[in-house]
């Protein structure tokens, strides 16, 4: 059967995805620039997402996600059971580790940080929960992708493996060791990530690292649905 589209849904939804690198506000042509539609295109797709609250432009002519998105993703997060069993987890990962402990889930052809715990100390990998990041670079991504059931020579080794390792891939600064977090039924949840500096990334805290995600791994799958 003919996969069931609806087009100006999607046109809405890549006007909202054009915000996905957090930038706070977009002009009428960088809309346009993200979203490869015509000016007039965007502003008949604005007014609908306006007039629900997706949207706001500002007196400077610049647009701005709307209170309404906020309103939804407290609405998720408040109807979250994996919140509530991650978030003392991440927290043992970041203290054990010293580095930023996060959990990534795919969002399309990219991933988005859901929940994250920051590294105490100065120098470290930040990034704010709902950040959305390339899919096809750094470890969180692979892992995403390597079980999604991708045949790629490179994603079968991380499967035969069970974890990804990642050395300044997306930012040349920066290293991450992730592994799959699956339910009971074998289904994958998302990625656990450690993170922080290529510098510390030494082989032993590599080692170290992803033996931290598999104990964490271990505590967390019987207590999934």
């Amino acid at each position: 059967m003919a996969e069931t589209r609806v087009e100006a849904v999607e046109r809405a939804l890549t006007i909202l995805e054009a915000f996905g690198d957090g930038a706070p506000s977009l002009s009428l042509a960088e809309l346009a620039a993200r979203s490869g539609y015509y000016k007039s295109t965007i502003l008949r797709l604005a007014a609908s997402l306006e007039r629900f609250g997706y949207l706001v432009r500002g007196g400077d002519g610049r647009f701005r996600l709307g209170a309404s998105l906020a309103r939804l993703g407290v609405l998720y997060r408040d109807e979250s059971d994996l919140e509530a069993v991650l978030r003392p987890v991440l927290r043992r990962l970041r203290d054990a580790s010293g580095e930023t402990a996060s959990f990534y889930v795919r969002s399309g052809l990219t991933r988005t940080c859901l929940y994250r715990e920051n590294a105490a100390r100065e120098l470290r990998h930040h990034l704010e929960e709902g950040a959305r990041l390339p899919l096809s670079l750094g470890a969180a991504g692979k892992v995403l992708l390597a079980w999604a059931g991708e045949n790629d020579p490179a994603l079968r080794s991380i499967r035969a493996q069970g974890y990804a390792l990642s050395l300044g891939e997306r930012d040349p600064y920066l290293a991450a060791v992730a592994v799959p977090l699956r339910d009971t039924a074998d289904r994958l949840q998302g990625a656990l990530c450690l993170s922080g500096l290529a510098a510390r990334f030494t082989p032993a805290h590599q080692n170290s690292c992803r033996e931290l995600l598999f104990d964490a791994l271990g505590d967390l799958r019987s207590g999934l649905l």
